[in-house]
């Protein structure tokens, strides 16, 4: 697979994790219009769609059909799109921008923001425990998985590191810690959790779950510098607001040139972390590259 079919095949995924998000949402009955309208507004308003995409490629590599894992997958995106209306609130980020377009507490306002957020977030395990595609134990499996990557452990655990961080001297070991949990936990999820839907068996859980860590650590060095050097029309969003929240990030603990050679270090143990298996895992090596070159 080169990079022009990696980008066919993402776009025919991204596809598939909109129509099935646009589904599960279309599903709830007695939702308020307002909370309703801004779900989707944030839900359905693009991104990469990077975490279910691994979620469904990692259900490939353990030899699964991809229909177990759509469900979690989209648990997976509505947990990170949840984390992203409440970095984006004044009393965290304070972003007014996302994805090129007003943050949802600008477009609605502070309070339906936080709703929305809380929605999406409950949503995520309503629609995991309600597939039927999935056995009662591999349905609490994805749970707790889930439920530690985006809890007190994980991405909430270490967007409160995060905080406590800001404009402070942190040592790189404490940086990749904080990492792990704030970015790192829910990407790692995404690979487990589909290995799982795939009825994977321990040992291949277990080289996802190595693989995820890897992919999550490139993810976020990758985003550290595309906020020092990337592109605002690209990104959707102010560039530089790292540095002005005196956030603790790579280019600023470990320089911008040691952050590029950690992050190709990251990618070639991510592709090796799924050394034995075949050409079923090709898109997971594709995606950790990909990661890697993004530029938004």
């Amino acid at each position: 697979m080169n990079a022009n079919q990696l980008q066919v095949y993402l776009e025919e995924k991204r596809g598939v994790i909109e129509l099935a998000l646009a589904d599960l949402l279309d599903r709830g009955e007695g939702i308020p219009s307002r909370l309703r309208e801004a779900m989707a507004y944030s839900l359905l308003g693009g991104g990469k769609r990077i975490r279910p995409i691994i979620a469904l490629c990692a259900c490939r590599a353990a030899g699964g059909l991809e229909a177990p894992a759509l469900c979690a997958a989209c648990a997976l995106e509505m947990i990170h799109c949840y984390s992203l209306i409440h970095d984006d609130l004044p009393a965290m980020d304070d972003d007014d921008l996302r994805r090129g377009r007003p943050s949802l507490h600008r477009a609605f306002d502070e309070g339906t923001a936080i709703l929305a957020g809380d929605a999406l977030l409950t949503l995520a395990f309503e629609v995991v425990a309600r597939d039927r595609s999935l056995s009662a134990a591999r349905a609490r499996e994805i749970i707790a998985e889930l439920s530690a990557a985006a809890g007190d452990r994980g991405m909430v655990g270490g967007q409160q590191a995060d905080l406590d961080a800001e404009g402070g001297e942190i040592s790189r070991e404490e940086l990749a810690r904080i990492h792990s949990r704030k970015t790192g936990a829910l990407i790692t999820a995404a690979a487990v959790t589909g290995a799982i839907a795939g009825g994977g068996e321990k040992e291949l859980v277990g080289m996802m779950r190595a693989y995820g860590g890897e992919i999550g650590l490139a993810f976020q060095i990758k985003d550290d510098l595309l906020d020092v050097e990337g592109n605002e029309k690209a990104l959707g969003k102010a560039v530089g607001q790292d540095r002005r929240g005196g956030k603790a990030t790579y280019p600023a603990v470990w320089g911008i040139e040691e952050s590029r050679e950690e992050l190709k270090r990251a990618v070639v143990r991510a592709e090796a972390a799924l050394e034995g298996l075949g050409e079923e895992a090709e898109p997971l090596r594709m995606i950790a590259r990909f990661i890697a070159r993004r530029e938004s």
